[in-house]
């Protein structure tokens, strides 16, 4: 049987070609000899119950000059498929959540949705490790800037962020008595009218902010540790920190175990945690990155692993 499998993204002309985790997984399919379909989050819709895509046939190519081929639009019911990945970047708004309906409509037909549509709505990324306090730093989620200050005053040094935001945008970091605390709590809150999160300041940032790939619950061996460069605290590679490939840690490992039932549970395939020092701060479930770098760095294949993960549910 041929694997026919679809990828929901952002614009494919537009990725980054060296580092795109996407293509990666692309790749991966073809060289298996599955059949390839592209979508953006536009092109999917519902008629009468029924889900249906807009979709591209798709050829991908390790030619950095010409990366992909489209095939001519066609309109396909999504339970054709026998896997959809759902790759779309945040942010986590409106449009997004309605594709998860649909795609709803999809694993009931039978599809495999990677990750679990419904997962994807539960399960905000920075709010989600507030289920393991165990790994997690002191945390605040609100609205109420008294509250901000509040949990200001108790940690003296502190990470504000909203939770619908990625690649390091829009995160501050505050120290006891700031005189800007009033106005990044206004900034991110929407002067009170939107929730975000705080978080306790981990000074092992210093040494770097790792990005750990899970598989069906199970860690790849090696993580991408993004050192910040600099002025700049932040460990991010969309603000210029420096990537690091090193094996995972006793600390590292126990964080994974814990979090793998749940995930598992979940349908949560596909799963990048980053882990700061002793500290799980993220659980990145929309469109984890980090394949291209590990790969490289760890001379093995995250996408190779990944479908192995999918053909084993697909039976």
């Amino acid at each position: 049987m041929t694997i026919r499998l679809a990828v929901v993204m952002d614009p494919v002309s537009g990725i980054h070609f060296q580092k795109d985790s996407t293509l990666a997984m692309l790749w991966e399919a073809q060289d298996r000899g599955y059949e390839l379909f592209y979508f953006e989050q536009k092109d999917l819709f519902l008629r009468d119950g029924i889900p249906y895509g807009e979709a591209h046939p798709l050829r991908v190519s390790r030619d950095a000059a010409a990366w992909y081929q489209l095939g001519d639009r066609e309109t396909i019911e999504l339970a054709s498929l026998n896997v959809i990945l759902m790759r779309k970047d945040p942010p986590f708004d409106a449009n997004y959540i309605y594709s998860t309906y649909i795609l709803d409509h999809a694993e009931q037909r039978g599809v495999m949705v990677v990750n679990k549509p419904q997962t994807l709505r539960d399960c905000n990324e920075k709010f989600f490790t507030a289920s393991f306090p165990q790994c997690a730093p002191p945390m605040l989620v609100t609205q109420s800037a008294d509250y901000l200050h509040a949990f200001l005053k108790e940690q003296k040094d502190i990470v504000c962020k909203p939770l619908d935001a990625m690649g390091g945008t829009s995160i501050f970091r505050l120290v006891d008595s700031d005189v800007n605390a009033n106005v990044v709590f206004e900034t991110l809150t929407h002067k009170g009218r939107a929730f975000i999160v705080a978080q306790q300041y981990i000074p092992d940032i210093i040494h770097g902010d790792k990005r750990i790939l899970l598989l069906d619950g199970e860690p790849v061996p090696h993580a991408l540790v993004r050192v910040p460069q600099g002025n700049d605290w932040r460990g991010n590679l969309a603000a210029g920190a420096k990537g690091v490939i090193q094996p995972l840690t006793e600390r590292d490992q126990f964080i994974c175990a814990q979090l793998a039932p749940e995930l598992k549970k979940r349908g949560l395939y596909f799963v990048g945690i980053d882990v700061i020092g002793d500290f799980l701060t993220e659980i990145n479930i929309t469109s984890p990155t980090g394949i291209r770098e590990i790969d490289a760095g760890a001379n093995i294949n995250v996408s190779a692993m990944l479908m192995d993960v999918i053909e084993s549910h697909l039976g």
